[in-house]
């Protein structure tokens, strides 16, 4: 079957079912055209199985996005796969193959047996076990891309949007692989292709981490445990989490440890790191409006960093790092998601950064943690609360400070007394890589899920009042 062969009426119910999914990146942008840019047959037979790459354009004209998708159709569709139905076709039913165990089977068989099909490649890693025969299922996690577990072994991530050129998070995880890390997942294999001559990376097999709990669900207990006491401080709850914020902090500097000694160290100019910043403050502000009260203080921020003298070491870094990146097994923290934050082109995720860029994505999110719960009142609602020091609001927006306080400390600590260098002392520096992390975070909200957008806003008018 030729990528022409996969008709209009599919790409018609494409256009409407993309816009409505988790993982689509352009949900404020109106769809003009759907496509097949390239595709590989998995399996014939019902269910029917195509691997495709679609190219999305959009009526204004900006650039397009390429995204992912196991295309399944069956004549009937089991009621477990029902919610992931795309549409009637020719007298199939089109539907997100990922979640069929029957397709996602397929894809696990393809890597154990090292298969290549046209322009895809299903590689496993020097050495590494690759099983067969276990049944998938799709983790419920919200995220951007869709991950399957097969058993309590192997994990197949799956990259919804994706970019021609070298895919950070297999790069480092075969990086990591090489110095025997052991602050990640054990990568076993990986789906690869190449389309126009440029390398594209489809998805990774990794160990699975069982019995394992991701951070920021953590942290979100720990804050609920908090936020319901109302006469103990947060180091007097049973929830208490700064000890594990201490050991994340070691866990994070052992990585970038490893990260430097595997690809190596080099240093930037102040002005060049802040010419970054300042440029993703002017893409960032046409799209928040909540933005432009802020944005001049935020420049004069970047432009007294721009002044220091010395220059600023870099490495290769995770690029998105958050307590949703980080798991919680028994026997320690892991670090997952290498991809570098998504809004960003693959080119510059790629370029080395300071590992102030993670510690501040970090601190971050303990304050997005804290105010989790807050997230509800809009701006002015909170500006009231602060002003009636007895209301209930306050309380809890106090309570969540100490919160977040306390577990920013602990982390640092963990990472200063790991890596030999406390990232407090560089101030300037950090508040500077936080700001930009706020804006960040502002833009993305404002894109995926405008609701949220109290959270950073929140923490950008206290950082610049601080």
């Amino acid at each position: 079957m030729t990528a022409s062969e996969f008709g209009q009426a599919l790409m018609d119910r494409l256009a409407e079912w993309l816009p409505h999914q988790r993982w689509f990146a352009a949900k404020g942008r109106t769809i003009r055209a759907v496509t097949v840019a390239a595709h590989a047959r998995l399996r014939s037979a019902e269910p029917a199985g195509d691997l495709l790459i679609l190219t999305v354009e959009f009526a204004d004209g900006g650039p397009a996005e390429q995204y992912q998708l196991l295309l399944g159709r069956r004549a009937v569709l089991p009621g477990e796969l029902e919610h992931v139905a795309i549409g009637v076709v020719e007298g199939l039913i089109a539907y997100d193959g990922i979640w069929d165990p029957e397709l996602s089977g397929k894809l696990l068989s393809a890597l154990a047996a090292g298969t290549r099909q046209d322009w895809v490649s299903f590689t496993s890693e020097p050495g590494a076990d690759v099983p067969t025969g276990l049944p998938g299922r799709v983790l419920g996690t919200d995220q951007s891309n869709t991950s399957v577990a097969f058993g309590d072994e192997v994990l197949l991530k799956m990259f919804r949007r994706v970019s021609s050129g070298i895919n950070p998070d297999l790069e480092l995880h075969r990086a990591l692989r090489e110095v025997g890390s052991k602050e990640v997942a054990g990568l076993r294999a990986a789906i690869e292709g190449t389309i126009d001559g440029e390398p594209i990376v489809l998805g990774l097999l990794q160990d699975f981490a069982a019995n394992s709990a991701d951070g920021f669900s953590m942290a979100l207990i720990s804050v609920r445990d908090l936020l319901a006491e109302a006469d103990l401080r947060a180091n007097e709850v049973g929830g208490d989490f700064a000890g594990e914020a201490y050991r994340l902090g070691k866990t994070v500097a052992v990585a970038h440890d490893e990260l430097a000694k595997a690809l190596g160290k080099n240093t930037m100019p102040p002005a060049e790191v802040t010419a970054a910043m300042r440029a993703r403050l002017d893409l960032a502000l046409p799209v928040v409006a909540e933005l432009a009260e802020f944005a001049e203080p935020v420049r004069s921020v970047f432009d007294e960093v721009a002044k220091l003298s010395d220059p600023v070491p870099i490495q290769r870094i995770h690029g998105d790092l958050h307590l949703g990146q980080t798991l919680r097994t028994p026997y320690g923290w892991l670090l997952i998601d290498f991809e570098g934050e998504p809004a960003r082109p693959l080119a510059e995720r790629r370029r080395p950064d300071a590992t102030l860029r993670d510690v501040a994505g970090m601190l971050r999110s303990f304050d997005y943690a804290a105010y989790h719960q807050l997230g509800k009142w809009d701006e002015s609602a909170l500006r009231t609360a602060s002003s009636q020091a007895s209301s209930p609001e306050n309380q809890l927006a106090w309570r969540a400070d100490e919160w977040a306080t306390r577990n920013r400390e602990a982390f640092c600590d963990g990472y200063a007394d790991t890596a030999g260098h406390d990232p407090r002392g560089q101030a300037m520096l950090l508040r500077a890589y936080e700001l930009d992390k706020v804006v960040y975070e502002m833009l993305y909200e404002t894109r995926n899920r405008p609701s949220w957008l109290p959270v950073p806003l929140r923490s950008l008018r206290r950082m610049l009042a601080t």
